[in-house]
């Protein structure tokens, strides 16, 4: 175990993990767990957060990728390292794919829905942000007297429901379709889906026959291919 070979990404909410396993990489999720990241220390290539980094855990310095390390153009300082990995995943499976002509939209459904735009020469040219579906029913829960929050698990529900929980799921994810709509409408770019949230936004525009690039693992993607890059003469 101590042998294989990582990268961490430390979001708001979890802690995300590329793992690589003679020549694939694997790609886990977990709660943040400061007492256990002894154990997988060693084995660290490379690091970004984006999240609370906990003191305890020591991370060295020197294994941290930051926005600056991403070889996207016109990346401002101020950019989330998830954000600017995500672009330069897309960008780089799009020009492998020759489906980049007129730029991408990449759209990272986390605890934040952020969309980010790359022009066709990896430029970054603007995004948005939206609260994600956790954060819209807290939101709700904690701002008004009689709602109460009805969690993730069901989102099967009509367009129109009549039990309140299921009003909150249908509003939420409706705003975080709606804002995907609008920006495809406005710059007609392939749309990139990533995150935690993305399996459900998938299967809804999927039926809107909306096509969508649906890589859930496109931030940890964009961070091996970014170490691999800068560490190519290393044999891991």
């Amino acid at each position: 175990m101590h042998s294989l070979k990582r990268c961490l990404l430390i979001g708001n909410s979890r802690w995300h993990w590329a793992i690589k396993k003679t020549n694939q990489w694997d790609f886990v999720h977990t709660s943040p767990k400061p007492h256990t990241f002894a154990s997988n220390k060693e084995s660290l290539l490379a690091w970004a957060a984006v999240g609370p980094i906990p003191s305890e855990i020591s991370l060295n310095p020197t294994l941290r990728l930051s926005t600056q390390d991403v070889p996207l153009l016109n990346l401002p300082h101020w950019l989330g390292i998830d954000r600017a990995l995500a672009g330069w995943g897309a960008f780089q499976k799009a020009k492998t794919s020759n489906i980049s002509s007129s730029g991408i939209l990449i759209a990272d459904a986390g605890t934040i829905l952020s969309l980010t735009r790359i022009t066709v020469d990896g430029a970054f040219a603007g995004g948005q942000l939206v609260p994600g579906l956790r954060l819209q029913l807290t939101a709700m829960a904690d701002g008004a007297l009689n709602l109460k929050d009805p969690g993730l698990s069901l989102f099967n529900t009509p367009k129109f429901p009549l039990k309140t929980g299921e009003a909150m799921q249908r509003g939420s994810l409706q705003s975080l379709l709606g804002t995907i709509v609008e920006a495809l409408r406005e710059e007609q770019m392939p749309i990139w889906l990533c995150g935690g949230d993305a399996p459900i936004l998938y299967e809804e525009l999927k039926q809107r026959n909306i096509k969508v690039f649906h890589h859930p693992n496109l931030v940890l993607e964009g961070m091996v291919d970014l170490y691999l890059q800068i560490n190519q003469d290393q044999d891991l």
